[in-house]
């Protein structure tokens, strides 16, 4: 069946979506409120310090073989479940909270003190700080020598600050998720580069007494200012400590075999809860990145005055991707990673994936995301819902994909779709700006000539709705466009009969 996107349809479940949110409450966190389940129309403005730690060898990891076979899938998930597995038990252990393990990029927060001890903020820096070097400290020591899994080589990027905490995710899958400055800034840190250390922005430097530096970035701190931290935090325990205990947690809940099978398209149906390592995916398909651009200033810029239209913008958009993806095009949102969407899209039967028409749907789904993102913009406007600057960057690749859950047992275990597809397709999401839609190298190598030609040699283009898209494509030529398109004429233009009483049907954009 042809999956299309129709504007009235969206326009009526964004409008649901807008009365959801018609009242927000935003108060300020305290000692005894829980970061866990926080309601849709609730959020608590907490002063934290952020983390964020990515694991720098992941791309070698993948690449451990010249094809992009089960062999380098498998030796890549091994080795992120293990680091996932000693990390949930460094933070479990020092009193910090795991926001996010979204394939090789942890987000924690430390919070505290509470800022009503004196000094909270340069001591929730120091154990920051320390916490930090525990995390890169124990992955020296969790690789797998029999399995060739190396030890994970880390950038830790730290920011301090006020941010928003809401509700991250839908229905079984929620989680907190923080707006605002520090965690973009720490994040931007820990993505900077490919130096190993840790980096603080100056607002984290000045909170522990260090001098302001020129470039964040390019600033790892001093060994003796690491010490400076642990002495001052004192977590209270170890490296060998945690190591010890990581691989006693082993032997008694060993990993097991990692074992692939596909979903039957389209991945929509797929329940992801009941992935384990044992029960994995993995199949050819296309991974979407679509990113909300400009949203840490419109943050910012709306934090203090009017928190409450953060709150709605933020679900009314993302619940409106979600849902152009899923139900508009049988994808499979992944997770959400702040601002951002993550998701799959796969055509083909139980045995294979047709690429050409996976790579035609990727691209119909990529307009479908832009139409109704401006149409929600649209709409936030009318409500009176501050939404200048607001845009939406998307980026998609197609490869071998993999889909698993990993880490502790049960609900504690975190999604992971990981491949080299994944990241290029982050990387083609990066360089666009909040109107442009890019296409990576083998997706558009293996797209219909419509897909060339929309995307043309740069593999980039702007302002490509839902409209231009089927347009673009089907003028081409390309079957899964066309299909989309003639439903639309089915559904839209009033029969009218010829003179020789043939059936006939103007053609009109569907609206």
């Amino acid at each position: 069946m042809a999956k299309t996107w129709k504007r009235s349809r969206a326009a009526e479940q964004i409008d649901k979506r807008l009365k959801e949110v018609e009242t927000v409450t935003v108060v300020d966190f305290a000692r005894d409120m829980s970061l866990e389940s926080i309601p849709v129309t609730k959020a608590y403005r907490m002063d934290a310090v952020h983390l964020y730690a990515d694991i720098l060898n992941i791309s070698e990891m993948l690449g451990v073989t010249g094809e992009e076979g089960v062999t380098c899938h498998r030796r890549t998930l091994r080795f992120l479940n293990l680091h996932y597995r000693a990390v949930d038990r460094i933070l479990s252990r020092v009193d910090a909270r795991r926001v996010d393990f979204h394939n090789q990029r942890l987000h924690a927060v430390v919070y505290k003190p509470y800022n009503s001890e004196t000094g909270a903020e340069r001591r929730r820096v120091e154990r920051a700080v320390a916490i930090a070097q525990l995390v890169i400290d124990v992955l020296r020591e969790t690789g797998d020598d029999d399995d060739k899994i190396p030890n994970a080589r880390m950038r830790v990027g730290i920011d301090t600050g006020q941010a928003l905490a809401v509700n991250n995710g839908r229905r079984g899958n929620r989680e907190p998720l923080f707006l605002g400055e520090p965690a973009n800034h720490a994040a931007k840190l820990s993505g900077a580069g490919r130096a190993e250390g840790i980096f603080l922005t100056n607002r984290a430097r000045e909170a522990i007494g260090l001098k302001k530096v020129d470039k964040s970035a390019n600033a790892p701190l001093s060994a003796s200012e690491i010490e400076a931290c642990q002495t001052a935090a004192d977590l209270g325990v170890t490296v060998e400590e945690i190591v010890k205990e990581w691989r006693d947690d082993l032997e008694k809940n060993p990993i097991g075999s990692i074992d692939f099978s596909r979903q039957t398209p389209p991945l929509c149906h797929l329940d992801i809860s009941v992935l384990t390592p044992k029960n994995s995916k993995r199949q050819e398909a296309v991974s979407i990145y679509a990113d909300i651009d400009n949203f840490t200033a419109y943050v910012g810029r709306n934090i203090e005055d009017s928190p409450e239209d953060v709150v709605r913008a933020l679900h009314v958009l993302r619940s409106e991707m979600e849902r152009v993806l899923s139900r508009d095009f049988a994808g499979r949102r992944i997770r959400f990673i702040g601002d951002c969407l993550h998701g799959l899209v796969c055509e083909g039967t139980a045995r294979t994936t047709d690429e050409e028409a996976t790579v035609s749907t990727a691209t119909l789904c990529a307009g479908a995301l832009r139409s109704s993102f401006e149409l929600a913009l649209e709409k936030l406007d009318d409500a009176g819902v501050d939404v200048e600057g607001l845009g939406l960057a998307i980026g998609f690749e197609l490869g071998p994909m993999t889909i698993t859950r990993l880490g502790l047992k049960g609900e504690q275990r975190v999604r992971c779709s990981v491949s080299r597809g994944v990241l290029a397709s982050e990387d083609e999401q990066r360089r666009c700006d909040g109107t442009e839609t890019a296409i990576g190298e083998a997706a558009y190598k293996a797209g219909s000539q419509g897909v060339k030609n929309l995307f043309g040699q740069k593999r980039k283009a702007a302002k490509i709705d839902y409209d231009e898209a089927v347009d673009a494509l089907a003028d081409q030529g390309d079957t899964t466009a066309k299909a989309a398109r003639d439903v639309a004429l089915a559904v839209a233009a009033p029969e009218v009969k010829g003179a020789s009483g043939t059936l006939l049907r103007p053609y009109t954009r569907w609206r």
